[in-house]
């Protein structure tokens, strides 16, 4: 059965708890206790590929969202000549003519190769199957229920023990597959030259229930208006670029914009996943940050190196570190119809521990070329063409798209700031940076009785207005501290006894937790100067 390449190693022992490997069930299990992410419609058993954000992975996610939008329209980067770029937003309907999904070519071609499982009746995408290849050291053949089975197919992210509880399921010794009975590494890969009928699928009892792959179409569709039919039928937008693109004569007529210049939305997006897994980072529900550069097409790469400098320098500014990322340009068949005539793509990619030792994509920076503005103007009929004001030329400007996750985005902070400790009661703290902490301080009074409470609103009262704190009273302080610690909150300001005597408090600092004293009238220029620092911007 041939399948797309393996880009990279997508296995890893999710069991281990290492400064390498952080285990994301308890990542998950946390997001869920502390109020980040909980499965959409809980009650009811959830909902495959759809996630709702609590009170705390709220505050999160717009975080990251207004930090985007800051570093883009707000207060945009500087270009090659010292300058301000210019960046304008837009916020575009999710569902648009059904024309436009024509035009741009999501309704004949985006799709994804698929796998029927015959016996389970379940479906996968072929693109996101490895294999366990059944080599006995003898040189013999397994057979499962009296059918040879040469390979063994897992969904990517399946941990090694997983696979061992399969092979254990299925009556495979591992001491006949390997001198140590542990999965060799090197037997993870394509089966393209294994035939359907010795393949065992990943929830399959025998083999040869796997079907050829076939392409399916991963849009949504609804219906407008009071009937169901042809006529009426609809789209979800399965990203938010094409809104932009429709809107491209629009901002140019209504705005005081040149080339070149961008527009930047951030919306929800629709994908009909088949095989959504690791949590949030593919569902059927996600958000994207999505910035469309428009240029000269002579100027396409030099815009394509400096959005790659610059949407790296952003992610490591608000705490993913250096080891965690890395930029992989697109192999030539990974390439999409728009950018195989340009200067291609490149991945800004995280190590995720469902990926780990490999990386995942968090944000993809692509050269669409003219693509998308002509195929708009060819359907719609409407000039999309710019005239360059000083010297009258007319060209459809070339695209440079910076497409970032947001939900993945989330997925990996919670990741990077998930930090296994076992001096601390917690056992466990979000190493968030403050810029993104949902709350950037607690202010706790030691005791719920004397002026302890009453001080200590005073306090809460005075900070809320410039910052997201937290008031909390109740429980004893160290299961307090705890709590913070596990919501990734980087300061606790402790009211006590000397607090009423000499107006001081403690201050408690997250990952170290060191206790300073410093006085109460001090503590709104303690958290502005700390946050400065955290920002760089002291």
């Amino acid at each position: 059965m041939p399948q797309a390449p393996q880009k990279q190693q997508t296995m890893t022992d999710q069991t281990a708890t290492t400064p390498a490997t952080k285990d994301m069930k308890e990542i998950v299990a946390l997001c869920k206790r502390r109020g980040f992410v909980f499965p959409a419609s809980d009650i009811y058993g959830g909902l495959n590929g759809f996630w709702d954000f609590g009170p705390l992975g709220v505050e999160l996610k717009n975080n990251l969202r207004d930090l985007w939008w800051k570093a883009m329209v707000t207060t945009p980067p500087l270009g090659p000549d010292g300058a301000p770029v210019e960046i304008v937003g837009v916020d575009s309907a999710i569902i648009q003519n059904p024309k436009a999904w024509v035009a741009s070519g999501h309704v004949g071609g985006f799709s994804d190769p698929m796998v029927d499982d015959r016996e389970t009746k379940l479906r996968y995408r072929a693109d996101h199957l490895n294999y366990f290849f059944l080599r006995p050291l003898d040189g013999g053949i397994i057979k499962i229920n009296g059918k040879p089975a040469k390979a063994l197919a897992f969904v990517e992210g399946t941990s090694n023990q997983d696979i061992e509880k399969r092979l254990k399921k299925l009556g495979i010794n591992l001491k006949f597959l390997s001198q140590d009975g542990k999965l060799p590494d090197l037997m993870f890969s394509s089966a393209e030259d294994i035939p359907l009928s010795e393949i065992v699928g990943p929830d399959a009892s025998e083999p040869g229930t796997l079907t050829e792959p076939k392409q399916f179409n991963l849009m949504f569709h609804t219906f407008v208006g009071a009937t169901a039919g042809d006529d009426n039928k609809a789209y979800l937008r399965p990203e938010t670029a094409q809104g932009i693109f429709l809107n491209f004569k629009n901002v140019v007529d209504s705005s005081r914009v040149r080339v070149p210049f961008g527009i930047a939305q951030i919306g929800k997006a629709f994908r009909n996943e088949v095989t959504p897994r690791n949590f949030i980072f593919r569902s059927r529900e996600f958000e994207q940050m999505e910035m469309e550069w428009f240029c000269h097409p002579n100027e396409a790469k030099m815009w394509r190196d400096f959005w790659f400098a610059e949407r790296v320098k952003f992610w490591k500014a608000i705490g993913l570190s250096d080891d965690s990322l890395q930029l992989r340009d697109h192999d030539r068949d990974e390439l999409s119809h728009y950018a195989k005539e340009g200067y291609g793509t490149a991945d800004i990619e995280y190590k995720f521990p469902f990926t780990a030792p490999g990386f995942g994509e968090l944000e993809g920076i692509a050269h669409r070329c003219d693509f998308d503005l002509k195929q708009h103007q060819e359907h719609s009929g409407t000039k999309l063409e710019y005239m360059d004001p000083v010297t009258n030329e007319r060209f459809i400007p070339h695209v440079i798209e910076p497409a970032a996750g947001l939900t993945r985005g989330v997925l990996a902070l919670l990741c990077e700031a998930y930090t296994p400790d076992a001096a601390r009661p917690s056992g466990v703290y979000l190493n968030f940076h403050p810029s993104v902490a949902p709350k950037k301080a607690a202010i706790l009074p030691l005791t719920a009785k004397d002026q302890h409470p009453v001080i200590a609103t005073k306090l809460y009262m005075e900070l809320r207005e410039q910052y997201n704190v937290d008031l909390d009273i109740k429980q004893n302080i160290g299961k307090r501290y705890a709590r913070q610690d596990e919501i990734g909150t980087p300061f606790c300001f402790t009211i006590d006894d000397q607090t009423s005597a000499d107006q001081t408090l403690t201050v408690r600092h997250r990952n170290t937790m060191k206790q300073d004293r410093i006085g109460l009238d001090h503590v709104a220029d303690y958290m502005r100067k700390n946050m400065l620092l955290a920002t760089g911007r002291a």
